[in-house]
């Protein structure tokens, strides 16, 4: 998309969304799977060391005897799901990156692993009553607005069996207090994250409550400028739990992350595992 330089950087409205979908742009969506699959890399999952002992603590607290059948959103490049089925779990996983979603398939295909994959956005989730686990890992549901996770929760709620269980992570409040308003720029000359030509990235960092933060990227090159809106929310134990409790979920756990790490007051992710322990209570937003 182009769109002028001073229109790019006005501070948008409270969760607008990015009109370009940079996770399925053919350049862009080739580096997030880089940055995936080094194993040493936090940006766009969580290292190698992280995802194997996440995956252990998973299997340890959802049995795959008991929880068998596995839905994993945002499942990436599949680097959870080919534990999870490795784990005894009959796994199913999707996202809206076309090209991830692609290498998952191959990875599977090369390792033995029936897995099933499909490139889907779980805002558009249907399926009832078909699973006993789903796992929304590296904090994706904060980077929602209030209707999107109304609406994943009601999702979420759908396609689970009576009994079964949600665990999903999200940043705290904790994290916010680090959290720095500001700007920065920089030109790459080319063959960076944003374009494989030379391009101008100025980011602004900006707070827009207790609970939101944006990091809004412009990318302006020598024949267009995209904004993108990068959004987190932080949550406390309340705020999770009533989003939780109002759809029919029950918390049965919070931790301090994904590997089940004792949520403290200094905790900068909360892990959050619910049971479907009702039907769906309500069908509105959050308020």
């Amino acid at each position: 998309m182009d769109v002028p330089l001073l229109e790019a950087l006005k501070r948008p409205a409270l969760y607008k969304q990015s009109e370009a979908a940079f996770w399925d742009d053919p350049y862009i969506s080739n580096q997030m799977l880089k940055a995936h699959l080094d194993p040493e890399c936090d940006a766009a999952s969580r290292n190698l060391s992280f995802i194997e002992r996440s995956a252990a603590w998973i299997r340890e607290v959802l049995d795959p005897r008991l929880y068998p059948t596995l839905l994993d959103i945002g499942c990436g490049p599949g680097l959870y799901a080919e534990r999870f089925a490795r784990s005894g779990y009959q796994v199913t996983g999707i996202d809206c990156s076309r090209r991830s979603i692609g290498y998952a398939l191959a990875s599977a295909q090369a390792n033995k692993l029936d897995i099933t994959y499909r490139y889907q956005n779980y805002l558009h989730l249907t399926e009832p009553q078909s699973y006993d686990v789903c796992t929304l890992i590296y904090c994706d549901y904060g980077a929602l607005s209030v209707k999107d996770r109304a609406t994943v929760m009601r999702n979420v709620f759908a396609c689970l069996k009576p009994g079964a269980m949600f665990l999903f992570d999200v940043f705290t409040k904790q994290k916010l207090e680090t959290f720095k308003e500001g700007q920065t720029w920089q030109l790459c000359e080319g063959n960076g994250f944003w374009r494989s030509s030379r391009y101008l990235e100025i980011t602004a960092y900006s707070r827009y409550s207790d609970s939101v933060s944006l990091r809004h990227i412009t990318i302006a090159t020598d024949t267009e400028t995209t904004p993108y809106y990068i959004w987190d929310t932080y949550f406390d134990e309340a705020m999770i739990t009533e989003e939780a409790k109002s759809v029919g979920f029950m918390v049965c756990g919070l931790y301090g992350d994904v590997t089940g790490e004792p949520l403290t007051e200094g905790s900068e992710t909360m892990a959050v595992l619910l049971k479907k322990a009702s039907e769906l209570t309500s069908t509105r937003d959050f308020s």
